[in-house]
């Protein structure tokens, strides 16, 4: 889960990682209002996900009310490379001396963390690559103040940084985040190192030990299928096709997606049931795929294993009963363990609407047939 700005200097601050003041506003008559607690300059700056802001105009000085409420006016519902801004982070003016850049992230490649700063941070660091320094970091060991000053000498940071470094790694590792970013961490007019901007992404498979997390996701803007599926403990992502995908394993699932496009059609979805294809994980999976008036068929793609096909036949079965009228055709593909034993059910069965395949291109194609591709 990646977090706001606001959201992750939050957690910053809360584990004594130096931020400043901050207010997050809805609205220009709340923004003004923030400026005059804080007094001008105030920096505006868009709470959106992606990067890319200053340039886009989301970041916006202003020295006096009536800017104060002309900025906020301008950033607010902006569209930044496809993110609506719906708030607005209002914070005092630094005084930057001099912009660092640091990070810790999950290095998949080496199985391990890894450390990155320099001491060119601010909006043009992605340009400037090999002014990165990389310095792996050791899970059990971690970040204490030897290696904090390590890394920040391999940068060129001052050395006075290694202390907010410890206290980022903190963050990183109480919190179970995946990537703890500062850019700028700022050497401020009184001396101060301090974390001028903030990203944040969460770990979701640590969510269980973090149930304060949940205040951190972002309800307004999410999908409200993908809201709707996570609520029934659904792997779910809405894509803009019109062939509804379901499977078993990620994996079959993407190949499925690939082989629909293939067909000269175009993935509704994403949707893994995993191992257990019950009759309720199916129709719970079925009911928001069914849900998406984009949807013209259904292609359900299972290869038994643990799970066998005749199993998931029954599921299919029960499903149907349980959504009652199932109006857009759904074609099913059963292969594995126990595939003809599932085949000859659903065979059986003769579900409106159903349609068996024996093989995954042969079922894409129908699928997309039946979508009107």
């Amino acid at each position: 889960m990646d977090l706001y700005e606001y959201q992750a200097k939050e957690l910053f601050s809360a584990h004594g990682v130096p931020v400043g003041p901050q207010r997050v506003v809805t609205a220009p008559g709340a923004a003004v209002d923030a400026a005059a607690e804080f007094g001008t300059p105030v920096v505006l700056k868009a709470q959106v996900k992606t990067g890319g802001r200053g340039k886009a105009g989301g970041v916006k000085l202003a020295s006096t009310p009536e800017a104060v409420r002309a900025g906020a006016e301008a950033i607010l519902g902006m569209d930044i490379k496809g993110h609506v801004v719906r708030r607005l982070l209002v914070t005092p003016a630094a005084d930057i001396r001099a912009e660092f850049y640091v990070s810790f992230l999950l290095d998949r490649a080496g199985r391990s963390f890894l450390a990155l700063a320099s001491a060119e941070g601010g909006v043009d660091i992605e340009e400037n690559p090999d002014s990165l320094a990389r310095v792996p970091v050791d899970a059990i060991a971690g970040v204490d103040l030897a290696k904090a000053k390590e890394i920040a000498a391999a940068a060129g940071l001052p050395d006075d940084a290694a202390g907010v470094l410890v206290k980022l790694w903190e963050v990183f590792v109480a919190e179970d985040a995946t990537l703890v970013e500062v850019n700028p961490l700022a050497r401020a007019g009184d001396g101060e190192i301090v974390a001028l901007d903030g990203k944040v992404t969460l770990d979701a498979n640590a969510a269980f030990r973090h149930p304060e997390h949940a205040a951190l996701e972002d309800t307004e803007t999410e999908e409200p299928l993908e809201s709707a599926a996570k609520a029934k403990g659904l792997n779910y992502v809405k894509l803009d096709g019109q062939v509804g995908v379901i499977g078993n394993g990620a994996g079959l699932v993407m190949s499925t997606l690939d082989v629909v496009a293939g067909a000269g059609a175009a993935p509704a979805n994403f949707l893994d049931i995993g191992g257990g294809a019950s009759a309720e994980v199916m129709a719970a999976g079925l009911e928001i795929i069914l849900s998406d008036p984009a949807v013209r068929s259904v292609l359900v793609n299972v290869f038994g294993g643990i799970t066998a096909c005749d199993a998931v036949a029954d599921g299919i079965v029960k499903a149907f009963d349980l959504l009652g009228t199932v109006e857009r055709p759904i074609v099913v593909r059963l292969d594995g363990n126990n595939a003809e034993a599932g085949r000859e059910i659903l065979d059986r069965a003769a579900l409106p609407g159903l349609i068996r395949a024996d093989t995954m291109d042969s079922a894409a194609r129908r699928a997309a047939e039946l979508a009107g591709a």
